[in-house]
């Protein structure tokens, strides 16, 4: 969807936010600040944008919508759509899961696109909506005070100091500048074995579809290989190497194309880019610090199986943003920006949790472990009921606030804990809504729900709730935007409803970033009002603000 320009800052004249690294994560940040009229200033220490390599392709539907909403559906329609994972062990397929609509969404489960092209789009909007990016500035100390703070740049023409309202650290797995000023801890865990990743171009056929993951293949024995297809016939392979594997000895001596014969056969291929990784788990302490909010790598760092490291960043980008803009705007305090912490803290130790369980069944650390991994891929060959056990890396998929303190739990609705892999969890208070498709009265431009859902709270209200009454409430309690709708007025396919399964009177509030915030009796006004003072962070006995 094409999204309207942003909206006009309430005061120009107030410092803006500072978003450090232009990468995907502070470019979809900075791009969700633009839209909700907060004035952004990004820094990067580049000279300039360098497209190398593909780095991370598989982004998840729900980092889609919000690229979508804010204009950049190219990404979309030029990433490469795939439903389908299939695992194999040696020369045996285990079990292929097909990818979870729990919705009616529209838009594709994954498409794998280079983070290259991404960042293209994302520039290319940056620059529609008047946001400026300084290329050359080298972050080399940051500091605040009551009022904002202050970052200290070293750029080509000397040293500069910006100031903004807050700072949005997005630089990455090497910005240890942020965390060593602000005294944050980022202690972890590093992996021995490393990953040679080369994408190549060739016709492979019935590939386009599906993502492969091969354990002890015949041409790797002992470990694993990942095949992932990308756009214009380009396949990323990653294979697990020993750490003492030398790239520049596999070119020259041929192992490295004997390496890709043994997957593709005679097949004519092209080398388009390649690289080796090791990889890291590693989790900062503290993800805001006063006005300095942590996101993406420069707050965690999780092993790529699973497409959990930007799709992590990007959520961690959604969340920051829309409570940056609230808390600037005056619609909610102090405890909002804290929420961040402890919403997106918890889904970087949830992702360090999902991905170190893969690792370590990928390249274990001892016998024990060897020898479960062993146990559990042969008896995986003949009874499906190890199939659970076999971890390839469970897809990324958003975190459920469920313990946050902006959410009212439901009794009649709880979270029933993560479910099984390739599974969604039934929407509750603290779970991402689903999308559908709708129809607005007044709003011909709305064909979906989520675009609706990001312009401010949203009650959605089962059959028989009072709209007026309802909205009313919400009105009372909070000067943010609130829109009341009846389910039964916008669903038109059912799809919303069969998800949700709403009973009578019942109203759904949402959150600017498309998770639940409570599910209460719509009867019951002193619920609602409870309910929308709680999803801003503020105390249930505040007064609003005139």
């Amino acid at each position: 969807m094409r999204p309207p320009a942003p909206r006009t800052p309430a005061d120009t004249g107030t410092d803006p936010v500072l978003v450090l690294g232009a990468g995907p994560v502070g470019q979809t940040a900075a791009l969700l600040l633009a839209r909700r009229g907060v004035p952004v200033l990004v820094v990067d220490s580049r000279p300039e944008r360098d497209a190398v390599g593909s780095k991370a392709i598989c982004q998840q539907r729900d980092v889609l919508d919000v690229w979508d909403w804010l204009g950049g559906g190219r990404i979309i329609e030029e990433g490469l759509t795939w439903d389908t994972a299939r695992t194999f062990y040696r020369d045996h397929e285990l079990f292929s899961v097909r990818l979870p609509d729990p919705g009616a969404s529209s838009l594709p489960s994954f498409v794998n696109i280079s983070q290259s092209r991404t960042e293209e789009v994302l520039d290319e909007l940056l620059a529609e909506a008047g946001v400026r990016t300084s290329w050359g500035h080298e972050v080399t100390g940051i500091e605040q005070d009551a009022d904002g703070v202050t970052v200290e740049c070293v750029t080509p023409r000397g040293t500069v100091r910006l100031r903004g309202t807050h700072a949005l650290a997005c630089l990455g797995a090497h910005g240890g500048v942020v965390r060593r000023d602000l005294g944050l801890d980022f202690s972890g865990t590093s992996f021995d074995d490393r990953f040679l990743i080369c994408d190549i171009r060739a016709d492979l056929g019935d590939w386009t579809r599906e993502r492969r993951f091969y354990f002890d293949p015949e041409w790797n024995p002992g470990r694993q290989v990942l095949i992932h297809p990308c756009p214009d016939s380009v396949f990323r392979i990653d294979w697990q190497v020993p750490s003492d594997f030398d790239l520049a000895a596999e070119e020259s001596s041929g192992r490295l194309d004997a390496r890709i014969r043994q997957i593709i056969g005679d097949t004519p291929y092209e080398i388009v880019w390649h690289s080796v990784y090791r990889f890291h788990t590693r989790v900062t302490d503290r993800m805001r610090a006063g006005r300095v909010l942590l996101a993406g790598d420069n707050a965690h760092l999780v092993a790529p199986f699973g497409a959990r490291g930007l799709n992590s960043g990007v959520q961690d980008a959604e969340n920051a943003a829309w409570k940056l803009a609230y808390v600037r705007d005056g619609w909610a305090g102090e405890d909002l920006l804290e929420s961040y912490h402890t919403e997106r803290h918890a889904a970087a130790l949830e992702n360090a949790d999902v991905t170190s369980a893969t690792m370590r069944f990928l390249v274990p650390r001892d016998d024990v472990e060897h020898e479960r991994r062993v146990s559990v891929l042969e008896r995986a060959v003949t009874d499906a009921a190890a199939h659970p056990d076999v971890d390839s890396g469970r897809l990324a998929e958003p975190f459920w606030y469920t313990d946050s303190a902006l959410t009212t739990a439901c009794p009649e609705r709880p979270f029933g804990g993560r479910p099984p892999r390739g599974l969604a969890p039934a929407p509750c208070p603290g779970v991402i809504l689903p999308d559908a498709p709708v129809s607005v009265p007044g709003r011909p431009e709305l064909a979906r729900l989520r675009p609706l859902l990001r312009e401010g709270l949203t009650l959605l209200l089962g059959e028989g709730a009072e709209r007026s009454t309802v909205h009313a409430v919400a009105k009372g309690a909070t000067r943010a935007p609130v829109t009341t709708l009846h389910l039964d007025e916008i669903d038109t396919t059912g799809a919303l409803r069969r998800a949700l399964e709403p009973l009578p009177g019942q109203v759904w509030l949402v959150r600017p970033d498309a998770h639940v915030a409570a599910v209460v009796p719509g009867e019951d006004a002193d619920a609602v009002r409870v309910a929308v003072r709680t999803a801003l962070g503020h105390p249930a006995a505040d007064t609003v603000p005139a």
